[in-house]
């Protein structure tokens, strides 16, 4: 067994295209090995920004040969058909193989030195490597045949068993010479082999595997600004993005002005990340300092004294920016910045943001008024704050970093004086934006953020923009889980049919693109506009998704919701569970064989149910039993869910397991007599109904 080394060196690689280049190499590695019948066992692939590496150990020195068995036509087959499948495998009709009447043509492939197909794969792994964006260089460029790299490919290091795999890739032959650091190594490395290569990159200034730099980075920023009695704010995205902009990372610190702490620490770190790759620190209070930690691509001579103070006056002048923005976005009230979302459109259809505004607050102090919050009693503050929570995509800072809408409003409320309740409105009126994030408690934030994000789902259906596929333009599934996240957290009783009239008055009618309304009959809510019928829809497949984390039963959903009727979630959601936990015993589990025995007859006999005859005979004991005991469950039932005791509702079920237990073991249902048939099928039907009034048991599976 050997080892294989392979190199691709370049000039620099973006650090957000090195973890996806890293995959893809092995995926093609792998691909190419397997097509030419190499075993590949443990891969390993670094990259830098100046190279990407692959090392897989193991390999062995050729592959095995192959036999290839090509079926031909049968025996008898017409004289063409022979001579054609003859002529394509190259044979004579004597080297053909008979077997159960059919000819085969049998080849053996001798097998191949392994050095050869890595000969053969390396150019084509480079050829087909899929770089999200590549260039083409030098002379050959002029050519659509010319090889394209993410930036100009330099030197290929191909080592197999120690000996160079003889390729060559674009006019750039294989070998064994790379090269090291740019600064702290000078000219060309020998590599012997996949033992050695690490050892010989790290003595010039290289760290070729990038999660060690990680983990550089990661504990020397922690350790500069521990030495200075700060701590680093962990940011990992930021560490791996440092890591691949580092052959030889040197964490260093450094401070800038005091003064910029007047800016929201939020504007600081980002300007400080998303600029300059820098790490931010905190004190030991938790409050942001003026302190940062770069990384260097250099041990300095120094120490990094010069690097620091270079960083220090390029972030001045990143932080001196976005005073200016801070200082003249408070120069205007939030409520004129508002104005000028007339200017902006939401969409085509919809309107400008402005008009989205307008619906958000109109419904968001319908939520107030209609007591849809436990414990809220702001309509005001709701409004105002549903109208000024968008003003801040028109100010310099969020123009600047998109990333800090809705928590710049809320530094610009409190600088305005606004009230407190207003001001985390506006700031947390995005939450949540996925999975994990915190969920609004605040009542009059609940409102804005809830209010936001159906506008958004009732708008979007109106004009049936919906999603379709993976395609989600309009984010929809997630303002659904956001919703339905706050729906849930904060037991919100909301009435969605009345939250959709609310809103639909207000939705614009473009000239040439009027939405058609439609409306259906939708018990027990009237007639209905369809699209609201449809989103209802959707939101109970996107519950679904979410409840599946937390354990519950998609069927069980549909068991509750296919009775219709249902269009407060809270509520079916609190019968869901008691559903679950009912099924779960063992009288659910034998209610519901009970259930779907009764079920299956009555489909078998086409019976919907009826009016009773008389009796010309006396019920048996396990009818009577039936009887009674549907006679007291049924409404005990339908009492207990009225009153949303859903718990209450299964235990009346569960009076029944017993006597419908006895019914099918003691009572034959198609009986001959017509009057006992009749009679049976309809105490079956009056279990159905009874069972219906709690949940459709035919949706439950199992």
């Amino acid at each position: 067994m050997s080892d294989f080394l392979l190199e691709l060196r370049c000039e620099e690689i973006p650090a957000r295209m090195q973890a996806g280049a890293r995959a893809d190499l092995e995926k093609l590695f792998r691909k190419e090995m397997d097509a030419a019948g190499v075993a590949v066992g443990e891969v390993t692939v670094w990259s830098t920004p100046r190279r990407l590496a692959l090392i897989a150990r193991g390999l062995p020195a050729a592959t095995a040969a192959i036999s290839e068995e090509v079926k031909g036509p049968r025996v008898g087959a017409p004289p063409q058909a022979l001579e054609g499948f003859l002529r394509k495998a190259g044979l004579t009709e004597d080297q053909l193989v008979e077997r159960d009447g059919v000819l085969f043509a049998i080849t053996e492939k001798p097998g191949r030195a392994t050095a050869e197909v890595l000969a053969e794969a390396i150019p084509a792994i480079v050829r087909a490597f899929p770089w999200p964006k590549s260039q083409r260089w030098g002379a050959a460029s002029i050519s659509t045949e010319s090889p394209r790299w993410v930036r100009p490919l330099s030197a290929i290091v191909a080592l197999f068993d120690g000996q160079v795999v003889d390729c060559e890739v674009g006019g750039i032959k294989a070998g064994r010479l790379t090269k090291g650091h740019r600064f702290h190594s000078s000219g060309e490395i020998s590599v012997d082999g996949v033992d050695d290569y690490a050892a010989k990159l790290r003595a010039a200034h290289v760290i070729v595997d990038h999660v060690e730099r990680q983990d550089l980075i990661r504990s020397k920023a922690s350790e500069a600004a521990a030495a200075v009695g700060l701590k680093l704010v962990e940011d990992e995205g930021l560490v791996i993005e440092n890591a691949g902009l580092t052959e030889w990372p040197v964490p260093l610190l450094g401070r800038f002005d005091e003064q910029f702490l007047e800016v929201p620490p939020e504007v600081i770190q980002l300007t400080a990340r998303t600029n300059q790759k820098y790490f931010v620190c905190e004190d030991a209070a938790g409050k942001l300092a003026n302190a940062f930690v770069c990384t260097a691509n250099i041990a300095a001579a120094d120490g990094g004294a010069a690097i620091v103070a270079g960083n220090r006056k390029v972030l001045a002048a990143r932080l001196s920016d976005a005073r200016f923005f801070w200082e003249q976005d408070r120069k205007t009230a939030l409520s004129d910045h508002a104005k000028k979302l007339e200017r902006i459109t939401f969409h085509e259809k919809l309107g400008t943001v402005a008009d989205k505004v307008e619906r958000v607050a109109k419904l968001a102090r319908w939520l107030e008024e209609n007591r849809s919050l436990p414990g809220c009693e702001e309509a005001e503050l709701a409004e105002q704050a549903a109208r000024l929570c968008k003003a801040d995509l028109v100010t310099e800072m969020v123009g600047e970093f998109p990333e800090l809408q809705g928590l710049m409003g809320g530094y610009y409320a409190r600088a305005e004086g606004l009230p407190d309740a207003v001001a985390d409105a506006i700031r947390d009126h995005y939450k949540p934006v996925g999975q994990g994030d915190e969920v609004p408690t605040d009542p009059v934030t609940v409102a804005v953020a809830l209010a936001d994000k159906l506008d958004s789902l009732f708008s979007f259906f109106a004009y049936q923009l919906v999603p379709t596929g993976s395609k989600d333009p309009f984010a929809l599934r997630r303002a659904a889980i956001g919703a339905l996240s706050i729906i849930q957290s904060n037991q919100i009783r909301l009435k969605y049919f009345e939250a959709f009239e609310v809103i639909s008055p207000l939705l614009p009618v473009p000239t040439g693109s009027a939405r058609g309304l439609a409306l259906i009959e939708y018990p027990p809510f009237g007639k209905v506009d369809v699209q609201a019928v449809a989103l209802l829809n959707f939101i109970i497949d996107r519950l679904k998704v979410q409840q599946r984390e937390a354990g519950v039963r998609h069927d069980l959903i549909d068991a509750v919701f296919a009775l219709g009727g249902e269009d407060d979630l809270v509520r079916l959601l609190a019968r869901v569970h008691a559903l679950q936990a009912f099924v779960g015993t063992e009288d659910g589990a034998n209610l519901l064989a009970g259930y779907k025995r009764a079920a299956n007859i009555l489909k078998k006999e086409d019976f919907t149910g009826g009016e009773e005859i008389a009796l010309s005979y006396t019920p048996e004991p396990a009818e009577r039993a039936l009887v009674d005991a549907l006679a007291e469950a049924g409404p005990r039932a339908a009492a207990a869910v009225a009153g949303e005791d859903f718990a209450r509702a299964m235990a009346a079920l569960a009076s029944l397991r017993a006597p419908i237990d006895a019914f099918f073991e003691q009572v034959t249902v198609n009986d001959a007599d017509p009057a006992k048939r009749t009679f049976r099928l309809n105490l079956l039907a009056r279990l159905r109904d009874a069972v219906h009034g709690v949940a459709d048991f035919s949706k439950i599976e199992g």
